[in-house]
Formats: structure tokens, C-alpha cells, sequence
């Protein structure tokens, strides 16, 4: 089995590649870092460390790599090929990449199938991965790939910090992972993705990881932002961001245990599981990193805004939210784009005005309201 997977950073090599290559797949790795291709078609595997206080280590093998700048060519052949494609580029990256895997699906035998899976941090994110790519298809084109080819959206979470290492290859993860993947959109039978959790309705699962993972982590990297803290674990030391996270995250248990049923009790225990995560005191993951793209986390259908309109909608006062939006609103790192335009934002239109931009929230929604009581 073949697989081809575009993004060989720490995400890549650390979670998607290795669980398609313990699944049994010649991975082929497409990156535009000469220095982590040359090192994957050189040594052809890598080692993964987990951290944890018994660090394990364990050899993804059977790896190559592509770099998809100056070898397109040898990238379509590949995709031709593969038995499933993957990603884990970053959702900005998604447009970048959609010509070429078009090229190569319009390239395929027409009586074999494949399925792409975009890994990203962002909901229904091979669904949008297909829209760019059909659009640089052609009708007839357009018919053959949507035959052959099963585009299935997936929920993914793992952490994987950005751990310095001597190895260009090596990388750092925390033992835990999940990765659901909609059964339903995949084509061909039997289709064989390892330790992938292959589900038949895949929303309770974007919903519960998005309003708990992301929502936790977002507002343990703003609030640690705000208050000079460094790295998630350091801001989670602080009684008072904890206390924080753990009222987001009590509010969004609302939505989730209303909305899809989610047992109460069990959903409480998954709450406690993640920020047990986020404490790992063997994970340095800076709250710069995690904050960076602002404005993508205060999309309307994002990890803060969503769940606190929703509550408001319903007549609640998600107050940890909106105190999370209100920090969002004023996380700026130098050279991070999203957080320098959403600062030229608010000198130009006020905090108000630039939270209704990014976020889409209209002026009378109780939301507003609530957020400017807070200003």
C-alpha cells in the first residue's frame, strides 16, 4: 500500500505518517524543505519519541520524501499511484497544494480507487480540499475523480510540541492521539487506516475535540499570553488560568452534552483528561505558537466564537468565552500575519468593529453585547 502525505513537519512525521506507516504503507513525504527530504530518501525512517516521565521510543520505517517545488513531476506520479493521500500543512496551505494533487487524481487509472484525508486543524477540512481541488478540474475531469476518489473528513489531535533536536528527523509527541476519520466517504472496501477510529457521523467528534481541545488550549495561550506566561504548561500553573480553562470548558460542556448527547459525567472526565494533557510537564509547547492565527480561532464557526454565540443564543452568560475573546482580541506577536492585521484592525475600526470583521458576528447579537460590558 502507498500513501502520499504533504506536509513532512513535526504533525507529519509525528502522527499522520507514523500511524499510515505502522498501518502498513510506503509513505511518501512531500515538503518543500530540502533538508528533511534529502534526510527521509537518505535513511529512509525516523525515530519518535514520546514524552512522557517513561520516555518511549519507536522507528517509523519505510519513508521517502518529494520536494514538491522541484520535483512536481515525480509528486503526480505518486498521487497516481497512492492508495490515500493525506495532509497536515496548515489550512492556509490547503490552496497551495490543491493543483497539485488535481493533477495527479486527473492522472489515475479510472478503475482504482484512493481517499484523501486533510489532517488539519480546522473543521471539515478535506471538504474544503476538494472544492479547490474540483476547481481546477474540468467537467469531465470532475466526474472521473469524484468515482474514483473518496474525499473523507477527519478529526485529528495530538500535540506535538517543537521540540529542538540535533536529528533534522526526530521528533517529539505526547503519548496520546486520536485520529476519526467519516467512514462513510471513503471509497473501496476493507480500507485499512490502522489505529484511525473510523466513525459513521463524524460532527459529535469535530464538535467535542473543537469546544474542548482547541477551546482549552486557545484560552490557556491567551490568558498565559496576557500574563507573560511562556509555555501551556507554565500558564497552567497559574491557579487562576487554570480556573479559566476550566470555566471555557465547563461552558462548552453545555453545548456538547445538549447538542449531541454526550453523557454528562463522561464528558466531565474527557475535560479532565485534556487539561491533564495540557499540564504534562514534559511537553514545552509556547504560548506564542499555540496563539498564533487570531483571527482564523475567532471565525464564527472556531473554537471561542461558535460555542459563545450558541450560549448566548440560548440566554447564558459564557463569561470564561468572553473574557477568551476579549485576550484573543489582543494577542500580537511580531511576524505572526493574522495577529498584525487583526492589530490594524482594532487601531481602525475599535475592538468592537474589528471583533465583528473577523468573527462575522452582527452588531445586535446578544454576544456583542456581552463583549462590550466587558470592554
Amino acid at each position: 500500500m502507498r500513501a502520499v502525505h504533504f506536509g513532512a513537519g513535526n504533525i507529519g512525521r509525528g502522527f499522520i505518517g507514523a500511524v499510515l506507516s505502522e498501518a502498513g504503507y510506503d509513505v511518501l513525504f512531500s515538503d518543500v524543505n530540502e533538508a528533511v527530504i534529502q534526510a527521509l530518501n537518505d535513511r529512509r525512517e525516523y525515530t519518535v519519541t514520546t514524552a512522557a516521565e517513561e520516555k518511549q521510543q519507536f522507528t517509523v520505517t519505510n519513508v521517502s520524501g518529494v520536494n514538491s517545488q522541484t520535483n512536481e513531476t515525480k509528486l503526480i506520479e505518486a498521487i497516481a499511484e497512492a492508495d490515500v493521500i493525506t495532509t497536515a500543512v496548515g489550512p492556509t496551505i490547503l490552496p497551495l497544494i490543491a493543483k497539485t494533487i488535481a493533477k495527479g487524481l486527473s492522472a489515475r487509472s479510472s478503475d482504482t480507487f484512493v481517499n484523501v484525508i486533510a489532517c488539519e486543524n480546522a473543521i471539515r477540512a478535506t471538504s474544503q480540499l476538494k472544492k479547490l481541488i474540483f476547481e481546477q478540474l474540468s467537467a469531465e475531469e470532475q466526474t472521473k475523480v469524484e468515482t474514483i476518489t473518496g474525499f473523507a473528513d477527519a478529526a485529528v489531535d495530538r500535540i506535538v510540541p517543537n521540540v529542538q533536536s540535533d536529528d533534522v528527523l526526530a521528533v517529539t509527541v505526547e503519548p496520546f492521539f486520536e485520529w476519526v476519520v467519516e467512514q462513510p466517504s471513503l471509497k473501496g472496501t476493507n480500507v485499512s487506516l490502522g489505529q484511525a477510529k473510523l466513525v459513521e457521523d463524524l460532527n459529535p467528534f469535530i464538535e467535542r475535540k473543537l469546544f474542548t481541545v482547541n477551546t482549552g488550549h486557545a484560552v490557556a495561550a491567551y490568558a498565559g499570553f496576557q500574563a507573560g506566561k511562556k509555555t501551556i504548561k507554565e500558564s497552567l500553573r497559574d491557579s487562576y488560568i487554570k480556573h479559566r480553562v476550566r470555566g471555557a470548558l465547563n461552558e462548552t460542556k453545555t453545548i456538547l452534552v445538549d447538542v449531541y448527547g454526550f453523557d454528562a459525567d463522561e464528558h466531565e472526565a474527557y475535560i479532565d483528561k485534556i487539561i491533564s494533557r495540557f499540564e504534562n510537564p514534559y511537553l514545552e509547547d509556547l504560548v506564542e505558537r499555540v496563539g498564533r492565527g487570531p483571527i482564523r480561532k475567532l471565525g464564527a464557526q472556531d473554537r471561542l466564537v461558535k460555542p459563545a454565540k450558541q450560549l448566548a443564543e440560548k440566554g447564558f452568560h459564557p463569561e470564561a468565552l468572553i473574557e477568551s475573546i476579549y485576550d484573543a482580541l489582543h494577542f500580537y506577536v511580531e511576524g505572526d500575519q493574522e495577529s498584525e492585521t487583526l492589530k490594524q484592525l482594532i487601531e481602525e475600526h475599535g475592538i468592537i468593529g474589528a471583533f465583528q470583521e473577523v468573527s462575522g458576528v452582527e452588531g445586535d447579537h446578544p454576544l456583542i453585547k456581552m463583549l462590550e460590558k466587558r470592554l
